[in-house]
């Protein structure tokens, strides 16, 4: 089942934020856990909620980067300012991206974008949300664990949808966070997200799938529950195999790499037109995997 409205999931886990970008709150026994950042927009909407559930924000003592796009790290500048010894985590290579100026810059610019298409850039205004040089953090890596107090995070890498993309595992209540790398549900859709390196993407799927999954929490438009949860990873691969079989037909009917994005995005618009990133964005996005697709197929095994 997919639910896209924030409030308690379960004990000790909370969906927050709105149905185009949410964030999670996971209470151990001893601190509390935000998972990804989601968009910056959300600020007052996120401050609200924790007020409204009445959510223990002497509790929240570390954030979790699951990586390191710009619609998945807005709230964290927010959240070190307002809570100054909050730890943060993410990959080394998050670390990387997030410590370049044009990296930098091109956060606050596309935060500002989604607002704007959104229809909050009040919601901006009286928070310091911008990305600056004051954000630093630790490293996780494959293997790493992160102790709540009754509750683990397992840190799985999966890239694919971006070089810095990792999974968050939690074995005690079955719950995993593969925020873009699990597939969007978009709908009553599973929308593949391979935009880095299509072949690492569906990879990391096979990756997870293993996984004993109660509650799937996707970065964009909520979580899913019950059976639809236990399935939802076999689903994405199927998709993701679906997907990518198609670029690879436009691209051979095209031989052009800007062709296949205008035909794809045009038609991805065309049935999502309420989509949150404007086609503007999506066809940078779009521009990487088919790049990569073209590639493969002109060098098999790449």
């Amino acid at each position: 089942m997919r639910n896209r409205k924030a409030g308690q999931i379960r004990d000790r886990l909370w969906y927050l934020g709105r149905e185009e970008s949410g964030i999670y709150l996971l209470e151990g026994e001893s601190c509390s856990l935000i998972l990804s950042g989601g968009m910056s927009y959300l600020a007052p909407v996120v401050l609200k909620q924790i007020r409204d559930f009445g959510i223990d924000e002497g509790k929240i003592r570390k954030l979790l980067i699951l990586h390191a796009h710009f619609d998945h790290v807005g709230l964290v500048p927010f959240f070190r300012r307002r809570y100054p010894t909050l730890d943060i985590f993410a990959l080394a290579r998050a670390w990387d991206i997030l410590r370049m100026p044009k990296g930098i810059e091109t956060i606050n610019a596309f935060s500002r974008l989604v607002a704007e298409r959104m229809g909050v850039t009040g919601w901006l205004e009286g928070h310091d949300l911008d990305w600056r040089d004051d954000v630093a953090g630790g490293v996780v890596s494959e293997g790493s664990e992160i102790d709540l107090g009754g509750l683990t995070i397992q840190i799985l890498e999966t890239p694919g949808h971006s070089s810095c993309s990792l999974s968050a595992y939690c074995p005690e209540i079955r719950a995993l966070f593969p925020s873009d790398g699990g597939g969007i549900p978009y709908e009553d859709m599973i929308l593949p997200a391979g935009n880095s390196n299509y072949t690492r993407y569906q990879k990391s799927l096979e990756k997870l799938k293993p996984l004993a999954v109660d509650i799937l929490g996707a970065d964009h438009y909520g979580y899913v529950t019950g059976p639809e949860a236990e399935t939802y990873l076999m689903h994405s691969i199927d998709t993701a195999r679906e997907n990518r079989a198609l670029i690879e037909a436009v691209y051979r009917r095209t031989g052009s790499i800007e062709e296949t994005v205008k035909q794809l995005v045009d038609d991805i618009y065309t049935r999502r037109p309420g989509y949150f990133l404007s086609p503007e964005i999506y066809a940078g996005v779009y521009r990487q995997t088919v790049r990569h697709i073209a590639g493969a197929l002109e060098q098999p095994g790449s």
